[in-house]
């Protein structure tokens, strides 16, 4: 099996497949530090919108690893990775040992760590490289990394790009498994935000006073998630969506089911993802998750 061999090579070009809510930040990102970016994306907007910011386009995975030895990829979960890695015109046709491949994107640790296994067998470094923080914090955010901590050092001035810092966590996968614990408790306290600001007003607690004087003191339960939720139920806006919850809910069923292999299954992140599911089956998926809210208050309002 070959090794890594680009750790004193130049990255003169970076590669990045994928130009969704968090792609375009890091392509724009990318452009404003200086990078040459070679991009793909299926959705012909999205390659437009690449195209337009100054990214070379091209029509194929396999055409973007050909132009870059470092490659990103901003995917929306583990069928679409496989698809772009080992499908027709992929990213493996085009592999070599002189290659960094990075996934951004939230999939399950066996993913990742069976994808790079395959990438390893032509010598390239695959790293699992998620992402946390929400679009509007590009260029601060935390990347918590798996895989070989030689070729994380290596493309860290790319990742300086988009991100404050990337931190090594361990082996093939680590980086995957932090952030599915990092989305737990993300459903989590978006539940218990929506629930409390629910029942605020059947205790007789104007929901917009709750909020205010929360977010404006020093509690330990203020968090930056909660200002973000409060503040969309006191306007009830969910249709601006930060984080969707369809997306929310592909994150913990990921997260559920490490938990569950690792036999250590989780019992409150499980009870959330139940209520996600229902507020997705009554029209709120693509809502933000705030949204969450309308289902505590249709079955607070409708208790007799």
């Amino acid at each position: 099996m070959e090794c890594w061999t680009s750790s004193d090579k130049p990255i003169e070009r970076v590669g990045l497949i994928g130009v969704g809510t968090m792609g375009k930040c890091m392509l724009d990102s990318l452009l404003k530090a200086g990078w040459a970016v070679t991009a793909y994306d299926k959705f012909p907007a999205a390659a437009e919108y690449a195209r337009t910011a100054g990214a070379l386009v091209v029509k194929t995975p396999k055409e973007v690893a050909n132009a870059c030895k470092v490659v990103l990829m901003s995917l929306p979960g583990p069928a679409q990775i496989e698809e772009v890695v080992f499908g027709a015109g992929g990213v493996f046709e085009a592999v070599s040992s002189d290659h960094v491949i990075i996934d951004t994107s939230t999939v399950d640790p066996n993913t990742t760590r069976s994808i790079a296994q395959r990438i390893s067998q032509k010598g390239a470094a695959y790293l699992d490289c998620s992402i946390l923080g929400r679009p509007s914090a590009v260029g601060k955010w935390m990347l918590p990394t798996g895989g070989n901590p030689e070729a994380l050092e290596y493309v860290r001035p790319v990742l300086s790009a988009f991100a404050g810092n990337a931190v090594h966590v361990g082996e093939s996968g680590s980086g995957n498994a932090l952030k599915l614990l990092n989305q737990m408790m993300f459903s989590t306290i978006n539940a218990i935000s929506s629930e409390v600001m629910a029942i605020a007003d059947k205790v007789g607690v104007d929901k917009k006073v709750f909020f205010e004087t929360v977010a404006g003191s020093g509690a330990a339960t203020v968090s930056g998630l909660f200002k973000e939720v409060g503040k969309n139920i006191v306007a009830e806006d969910y249709t601006h969506p930060t984080f969707t919850v369809d997306l929310l809910i592909k994150d913990t069923k990921l997260a559920l089911q490490m938990a569950k292999d690792a036999k250590a299954p989780s019992v409150i992140a499980g009870t959330v993802q139940m209520y996600n599911e229902i507020a997705s089956a009554n029209g709120l998926g693509s809502r933000d998750t705030s949204a969450l809210y309308k289902v505590y208050d249709r079955h607070y309002r409708e208790e007799k």
